[in-house]
């Protein structure tokens, strides 16, 4: 099915709903649904992306439809923007549906300033942030954990950044789940993946992660920026990183240990990327009680290179820097939906795919209740980043899902074959963007033509009536990982 031939399967049901109906093959079990406009379907042809939203709907348990965003492109297993949810006595829980990268994420800090003010001081602030930003693959930060404390880290998320003073209470009031997942359990978190962990908090890792200061540009709705404290011409900084190596060895462990559970239980699949285990099988809550651990560190992972970031501002600006959001986009939750018109609880796999639910929904921090929740969506280091706010369309038809970025076009090879590290710069430095990485290839790897047009994305989002355009940010300086 890879190919245009994936493509040729699909039904048109509106201006930006395709469909691949259960009857094309005999597994599955629902029907493929990929929000897409026409114009962006050739991005797809070239890599098994489809293919893979196919294999998903053959889960056991799964309900509606295997999802996937418009910025979809091939992953492990699920492909990178899908979204499943689960029966949670008939379903099954599927690593490769959440990711290596366990709670990867994004969060956005805002300052009072406006560009005009920050620009003179640009390059001295993204020298010092990659000063006191440890980047790069397995890079180590400064605050070494013992076994003890990382525990807690895990057991207790945000919660832990309070108690230590590396965070404000309105940081977690401010954050997805309020940076704690309950029920998280350090002790199935293996001794190796606690390991790679031990040092890597605090720091951004590589790929594309980073910490990009940006301008708000446009403001699209004024009433709901607003409420996100949020006008043009604004500095603000987007932090995205997640688990690092721990949250990738969680998932490493717990695909080796599903394979004999699915011999066990009888579950024959097409691709063994979608290794999975029932979600009410013991290794099915292990796998949870260990990722929702990794959760929570990546949360405070997050927390401390905001802390380091608001350090850096308060020492070149004395400015501060208040939390509007922080949302998950690798992570398997229990929450409400309604099936068939019934409210029911239910296990939702977001894999590249960021949670955006309407207003008034009781999981929105009160001070977002009226307007709904921020939904946060980088774009590239050279174009535009989004802030959105949830719509009840993404409850009705994406299990309160959207985009989680704008997805990658090439691959990290690709992208190093078509420009050279001059290039890129030459490139980043005419749009008035200074950027700092651990190495040359971490900036010609993530050179914005190996990107999808972010603005065609989120036009996709607002068209399918998932979230609405509230601001649209511009990069002015930023460190990569």
């Amino acid at each position: 099915m890879a190919g245009s031939s994936s493509t040729s399967r699909l039904v048109r049901i509106d201006p930006y709903l395709w469909r691949i109906p259960r009857s094309y093959r005999a597994d599955m079990r629902v029907d493929a649904e990929i929000f897409i406009s026409e114009e962006m379907l050739k991005d797809i042809e070239n890599d098994l992306s489809l293919e893979q939203c196919v294999n998903v709907a053959t889960l056991p348990g799964i309900l509606k439809a295997s999802i996937a965003m418009p910025d979809i492109h091939q992953g492990y297993g699920f492909p990178i923007g899908g979204v499943a949810a689960m029966d949670l006595e008939k379903g099954v829980v599927s690593p490769g549906g959440v990711g290596f990268d366990i709670n990867c994420g994004v969060r956005l800090l805002r300052s009072d300033l406006e560009e005009e003010k920050v620009r003179p001081h640009l390059e001295r602030l993204v020298i010092n942030l990659a000063r006191v930003i440890p980047s790069g693959a397995g890079k180590e930060g400064p605050l070494m954990l013992s076994l003890e404390e990382l525990d807690q880290v895990l057991g207790q998320g945000l919660r832990w950044a309070l108690k230590r003073g590396y965070a404000l209470l309105e940081d977690l009031e401010h954050c997805e789940a309020g940076g704690f997942l309950p029920g998280a359990a350090p002790e199935k978190v293996s001794d190796h993946a606690k390991k790679r962990g031990l040092a890597q908090l605090g720091t951004l890792g590589s790929g594309n992660h980073f910490v990009e200061i940006q301008c708000v540009e446009k403001i699209y709705d004024e009433k709901i920026a607003g409420k996100f404290s949020l006008f043009e011409g604004q500095v603000v900084i987007m932090i995205h990183s997640g688990s690092r190596g721990l949250g990738h060895q969680v998932g490493t462990d717990f695909i080796g240990l599903m394979g004999p559970v699915m011999a066990r239980e009888g579950i024959v699949l097409p691709d063994r990327q979608l290794a999975c285990a029932p979600i009410h099988s013991s290794e099915g809550k292990a796998y949870l009680a260990a990722m929702k651990a990794a959760c929570n560190f990546a949360w405070c992972n997050r927390q401390l290179l905001a802390f380091r970031t608001r350090e850096v501002f308060e020492e070149v600006l004395g400015a501060k820097l208040p939390l509007v959001y922080d949302v998950a986009h690798n992570i398997a939750k229990i929450e409400r939906h309604r099936i068939e018109g019934q409210e029911r609880e239910v296990l939702v796999h977001r894999k590249g795919a960021t949670r955006a639910f309407p207003p008034n929904h009781p999981d929105i921090p009160a001070d977002y209740r009226e307007s709904g929740q921020p939904v946060l969506i980088p774009g590239d280091m050279g174009r535009n980043s989004y802030i959105l706010a949830g719509l009840p369309g993404a409850m009705e038809r994406s299990f309160g899902s959207v985009c989680h970025g704008a997805g990658r076009l090439l691959s990290r090879t690709k992208a190093r074959e078509r420009q050279n590290f001059y290039e890129v710069e030459a490139f980043l430095k005419s749009r008035g963007v200074i950027a700092r990485a651990a190495s040359r290839s971490g900036i010609t790897e993530e050179a914005p033509d190996a990107y999808k047009d972010v603005n065609e994305v989120v036009q996709v989002v607002e068209g399918a009536g998932l979230a609405k355009r509230i601001a649209r940010l511009r990069p002015l300086g930023v460190v990569k990982g």
